[in-house]
């Protein structure tokens, strides 16, 4: 692809990120085949091969318009066609890139700000976040249908292990899922206390800053992300061995620090360090398969269907480990058909693109019900609470299993 920046961004380095990402795109259209939005909407530009060429116009100077911010507000970000792309364009951050400019050249509508920021200014604060959460959950069955889909049941979290040992992990508590599901870092503490691994949390730790870039505060996303460099920094000094994700939305963010980060002078080198040492849990488990398997084989005998996360299979590029760990421990675990394509859930998509994300749950639930499951597992709090929302089958993080088994 021919590019001819305009001045105002050409000689920045995303102007120089952007440039060298456009040009690897051939046009093929590969991508637009495995893209959930435009299967469901069949316009060119509610795909990615459409978007890019929005993203193209801006920065060679086109004003933006409402226009092209809606058809780049209804992409997941699912990163799909990067899968599918067999040029390497690394679409997700041109996105990113593309999205923090056209942010500043189109007023949204006052209800679309007003939604945003209240996403971003309560999501990543625990302070508010969690009061708020519970209150929902103590209030659930009195919400309307929209609310409630949003809170999950209240669960009892367990004990977390109190025994030392040697090897030591941190583990990113998140800013959500504390307050939404917190049996899930527990059930992960109890898994690797048994297996000989102690797992700490920084408490300065928070939100991985995900929330506030993807919703186009891109500096806010950053000061998260430092933050937590800050945080983890001394365990990292004092040998953690990994900085360990529950949640793959926020692992394969904390991989991209290093990336982020990179223009940083103060933060870069740390920021590499700590994308270095992230590891989302189903790459941790693999080395103890085997002893999971003579603790546990026979033990799980539920039918289980796996819904691998965007943020795993094509963000971290990740597939097949946690099958495999499932396996290990006799859990007789399926895929379902077109297990490649997004829930629907993407962060804050399911509350600003609500009816896209609904009609992309709705067709995930179906394919993962065929499959005849007593229960869904996956590996992000976002499509754990999203695929809830629309069935009765229990949807739980697969490291629960395997916590309830042992």
């Amino acid at each position: 692809m021919q590019t001819n920046l305009a001045d105002f961004i050409k000689d920045t380095h995303e102007g120089q990120e952007a440039d060298a990402i456009l040009r690897k795109c051939v046009h093929c259209g590969f991508c637009t085949a495995t893209c959930p939005t435009y299967q469901l909407l069949g316009d060119e530009l509610d795909g990615p091969r459409g978007r890019i060429y929005l993203i193209k116009q801006v920065l060679e100077g086109k004003p933006a318009t409402a226009k092209t911010q809606l058809h780049l507000d209804r992409c997941l970000t699912c990163r799909n066609c990067e899968s599918t792309c067999p040029s390497g364009v690394a679409y997700g951050r041109l996105v990113d890139i593309g999205r923090g400019i056209v942010e500043k050249q189109v007023k949204r509508p006052f209800a679309q700000q007003l939604v945003r920021t209240l996403l971003k200014e309560t999501l990543p604060r625990k302070a508010l976040f969690t009061p708020a959460m519970k209150l929902g959950q103590a209030m659930r069955p009195l919400l309307p249908a929209a609310l409630k889909n949003k809170v999950p049941e209240a669960r009892d979290p367990g004990q977390w292990p109190v025994r030392g040992h040697a090897r030591k992990m941190l583990l990113l508590d998140g800013c959500v899922q504390p307050a939404m599901s917190p049996n899930i870092n527990a059930a992960t503490a109890r898994v690797l206390d048994k297996l000989g691994i102690e797992l700490v949390v920084a408490p300065r730790a928070g939100c991985c800053g995900a929330i506030r870039y993807h919703l186009n505060d891109q500096d806010g996303g950053l000061d998260d992300m430092r933050r937590n460099i800050d945080a983890w920094w001394p365990h990292v000094e004092a040998g953690a061995e990994a900085i360990v994700m529950t949640a793959s939305g926020c692992g394969a963010t904390v991989k991209e620090y290093g990336h982020l980060l990179a223009h940083d002078p103060a933060y870069a080198s740390r920021a590499q360090r700590i994308s270095d040492l992230t590891r989302d849990l189903s790459e941790i488990m693999p080395a103890f398969e085997k002893e999971l398997e003579q603790k546990l084989v026979g033990k799980i005998g539920k039918r289980v269907a796996y819904h691998p996360p965007c943020t795993l299979q094509h963000g971290q590029q990740i597939r097949g480990k946690v099958e495999s760990v499932l396996r290990a421990c006799g859990v007789d675990v399926k895929l379902c058909a077109d297990s490649h394509l997004c829930c629907g859930s993407a962060g804050t998509y399911s509350v600003t693109q609500p009816e896209l994300s609904y009609r992309l749950r709705d067709n995930k639930l179906k394919n993962l019900e065929a499959t005849d499951p007593e229960m869904i597992v996956s590996a992000n709090i976002g499509c754990l609470t999203h695929l809830q929302s629309g069935t009765d089958t229990p949807v739980r993080h697969w490291i629960e299993l395997i916590d309830q088994a042992l």
